[in-house]
């Protein structure tokens, strides 16, 4: 990170984000376990599908297999048959895949580490980032759609978030703004911010928490970043 004066200082924005999250987020199931196993069925479930409507089928898939062992000792069939409607069935394969890889290679203990994580099916980087810090505590950054914006905008990157070069340089900032302390709870504030205020279209800066350290926004630039 640049050591310019005009760089947004990262403790101040954790600070800031941290505060935001304590007092502002949503409610939501999944926030209220710290079970790896847990947290790992709300994110894949959570991918490309909404929030509303992944909710029902997070507590019916809970209720009917509330462990890695339930996962990995049901039928695939049963396992397709709770997924039925959400869509994208390669999720819940590689869910049950890696549910036996964790039993027969793991002794039944989800791994703490991000990178062990990705070597499990279906575990991609955004991911394992998510159920190291969440559950496990771990300094591990993620990066989606929403953090891709937030810190497009904090410091204003002009380039294309979708060259390496770029998001690179994306995953480098998010694993700069994390603390030791509450990496999960960092990560997670980034989110909500891209999901409730920092939009696509027309972000709610009024009652942004990073609002006097976006540089975008003293640029005017919110609504043209990221490209």
């Amino acid at each position: 990170m640049s050591k310019n004066s005009k760089t947004p200082k990262a403790e101040t924005i954790r600070g800031n984000l941290l505060h935001w999250w304590d007092t502002g987020r949503r409610d939501l199931p999944w926030r209220r376990t710290k079970d790896p196993y847990a947290v790992w069925v709300s994110e894949i479930m959570l991918q490309q599908t909404r929030i509303d409507t992944v909710i029902p089928y997070y507590h019916r898939f809970l209720g009917r297999l509330p462990t890695v062992e339930a996962l990995a000792r049901a039928k695939i069939d049963t396992v397709l048959k709770l997924w039925e409607g959400l869509g994208y069935y390669s999720r819940a394969r590689n869910l049950h895949k890696a549910a036996g890889l964790i039993i027969r290679q793991y002794g039944g203990r989800f791994p703490r580490d991000a990178g062990e994580l990705q070597k499990l099916p279906g575990i991609g980087r955004y991911t394992a980032g998510a159920i190291a810090s969440i559950a496990f505590g771990q300094p591990a950054p993620l990066v989606d759609g929403n953090v891709i914006r937030v810190l497009s905008r904090i410091y204003c990157l002009r380039e294309d978030p979708t060259r390496s070069a770029v998001q690179k340089r994306i995953w480098q900032l998010a694993e700069e703004l994390l603390c030791a302390k509450r990496p999960g709870d960092l990560n997670q504030s980034m989110m909500e911010l891209g999901a409730l205020v920092c939009k696509p279209i027309n972000p709610d800066c009024s009652n942004c928490p990073v609002k006097r350290h976006c540089l975008a926004l003293k640029q005017n630039l919110q609504n043209d970043l990221p490209r």
